[in-house]
């Protein structure tokens, strides 16, 4: 059985506040986001250890940046759970984590 990413419903919150913005500006551009994002994880769930540790924020959480965002997930036995996506200009805190 093939890895996979496992989003919170908060990532997909994000996911959709991503879209929302975007599609402000470009319906297209926005359209093309959300299966960029997905192509994203499916790396992550494959290599799991791929992104940088981020242990200032919470334990287990890691980082990988893809385009002008961040994919915030923590790892697992079968891929990983995506728990943000975020601005990579945001500041982020472990508050945003809880």
């Amino acid at each position: 059985m093939a890895n996979r990413a496992q989003k919170s419903p908060q990532a997909e919150r994000d996911i959709a506040a991503i879209w929302r913005f975007v599609a402000g500006d470009n319906v297209k551009a926005a359209d093309r986001l959300p299966d960029h994002i997905e192509k994203v994880f499916d790396v992550l769930a494959q290599s799991p250890l791929l992104g940088r540790s981020r242990p200032e924020l919470s334990p287990e959480l890691r980082s990988f940046p893809s385009g002008s965002y961040v994919l915030y997930y923590v790892p697992l036995k079968d891929g990983v759970a995506v728990v943000r996506v975020l601005h990579g200009r945001q500041d982020v805190s472990a508050e945003d984590f809880k």
